[in-house]
Order: C-alpha cells, then structure tokens, then sequence
C-alpha cells in the first residue's frame, strides 16, 4: 500500500502516470531483499540536496553488491523531468530504488550484469509546524558493519526500525531513541538526532551504525555557519534526560521537535526554531 497520492513511476526509461509494478517473483531482490533506496523532498518548487540523494542511492547499490546503472547526473535530469508533471504546490516525495534481478551460481550474491532500477514520485505532505515527538527507549539496538549492511540505505535494515517503532508504540510513544552495539545512543527508529544544552548542539558522531544523514549534514553546516557550536560526540542517555532542547532530523520532515523523552519533558525551543529556519533559507538560496 502507497503511503502517499498521485504517483509517478520511472521504470524501463519512461514515466508512467501510477504506481505500476516494477518487480517479479523471482528477482533477486524480492526474495533475498537487495533493495536500496533514498529519499529526496520536493517542496514549494525546491529539491534541496537533489545531487546527494541520488549520488548516495549509488553508493548504497554499491554497499549491496548490486550495480548502479544511472549516473547522478543522469538520475537528477530524470527526476526533474518527472517533477514537471506535477502542478508545483504539492509537496513530493522522491524515491529512487535498485535491486537486485539476477543471483550468481549460489543465487546469494546479485548478479553485476542484471539491475533493476526505478523512481518512485509520490505527493506526500510536510508536516505541520506544529508537529512533534515523544521518544522511548527500546531493547533493539543499532546493528554494526560486520552484522549489516549499515554503510547502506538498504530496504533489508528496516524491519529492525520497524520492531523499536513498534516497541515504542505499545508504550505510547511516537518514536524511540536507539543504542548503538557500546550502548550510547546513536539515533531514533527514523531520523538522526540532535540536543541542544546551555546554548550549544550535540549530535552523535558517526561510528558505522547508522547513516550520518544528508539533512543532518546540512543542519551542521547552517548551525556553524551561523556562529552556534556543535559537537559531534559520544551522548548517553542521561545526556538527553539532561538536555534542554532535543529535535529529530531526517529528510521526511526535515526537523521534527521531540517535547518528551520517557518522564523528561522539553519545549520547542529557539535552537530548534532556528535549524529549521536556516533549513529552508539555504534550500531557498540554492535553487
């Protein structure tokens, strides 16, 4: 089931006006899961950090074994020409994919000579202002590279998400704040996150467990350029009950408030405020 409206599909070199099927039963992503994606936004006539999603789908191909058969360059153009087909108020979300067809003589290992590739467009709105969210801890844990393929925006590492969102849920909570294997937090189910204590930021430094994401990047970026201090480091827990401001950053919504960690509670702050104002300053000054 679509998670959003009005959607386009690129499949075999052309767009097609639906959400059309794109893969068979016996390719080698459907049973043994050699499936990337990344995600990429179109809002209000903007794609910010298009070249990147597109250029980290590749390496994610790469990180599977599977082979990338569109340039970035390529893969940009192609989306842009999809995106004309859409009115320009709608907010997209912008998904290109490859997988797997073909498995080598043990049928485990993709084939480098067969790849399957598509977009996904699909009108999938911001969210309000206004929204936010509560985060819980879960018994899951983060996975490391020699476990999985974490170097990777795989389909194959989101069944793990989907039990810590699940787990925190049941508990009443929006989404869950995640260990890494040493027990330090690395980010929530969905998104990276960052806290904010006595003025400066904190975000976990990346340590092969989870993806250093393109709209954190940016945030980094737009804080230090505006004279804040951020620290990439090692946080606990106990850093986060102690925090005084802590948002989620991912490319879905591109800064989401949290206003409660288990007992602690925080507000919306004006770091907070600020990140996703500079957000949309950069990506309006970019186009």
């Amino acid at each position: 089931m679509a998670t959003g409206k009005n959607i386009r599909t690129y499949f075999n070199g052309s767009w097609h006006d639906s959400d059309v099927p794109i893969m068979s039963a016996a390719d080698h992503g459907a049973w043994l899961g050699s499936g990337v994606f990344d995600g990429a936004r179109w809002v209000n006539g903007l794609s910010p950090d298009l070249d990147k999603h597109c250029a980290r789908v590749n390496r994610s191909a790469e990180a599977l074994m599977v082979t990338p058969t569109v340039s970035t360059d390529d893969m940009v153009a192609i989306i842009l020409d999809g995106l004309r087909q859409y009115g320009g108020s709608e907010a997209i979300y912008i998904r290109p994919m490859y997988w797997g067809i073909d498995g080598d003589r043990t049928a485990i290992i993709p084939n480098a000579n067969s790849t399957g590739f598509a977009i996904c467009l699909e009108e999938i709105p911001m969210p309000p202002e206004t929204a936010s969210a509560t985060l819980t801890r879960t018994r899951f844990r983060r996975p490391v590279l020699e476990d999985a393929v974490v170097n990777a925006k795989a389909g194959c590492l989101y069944p793990n998400n989907a039990r810590m969102l699940q787990e925190a849920h049941a508990k009443g909570f929006a989404n869950a704040l995640v260990a890494d294997a040493m027990g330090n937090v690395a980010e929530t189910a969905t998104a990276n996150i960052f806290m904010v204590r006595d003025g400066e930021v904190f975000t976990p430094i990346p340590n092969g467990t989870f993806l250093a994401g393109i709209t954190r990047a940016r945030h980094i970026t737009n804080l230090r350029a505006d004279g804040m201090t951020v620290h990439e480091t090692v946080l606990t827990f106990d850093d986060f009950h102690d925090a005084d401001e802590v948002f989620m950053s991912g490319n879905m919504a591109k800064v989401t408030p949290v206003t409660a960690f288990e007992d602690t509670q925080y507000q919306m702050g004006p770091v907070t405020r600020r990140a996703r104002e500079m957000y949309w300053d950069w990506a309006a000054s970019a186009a």
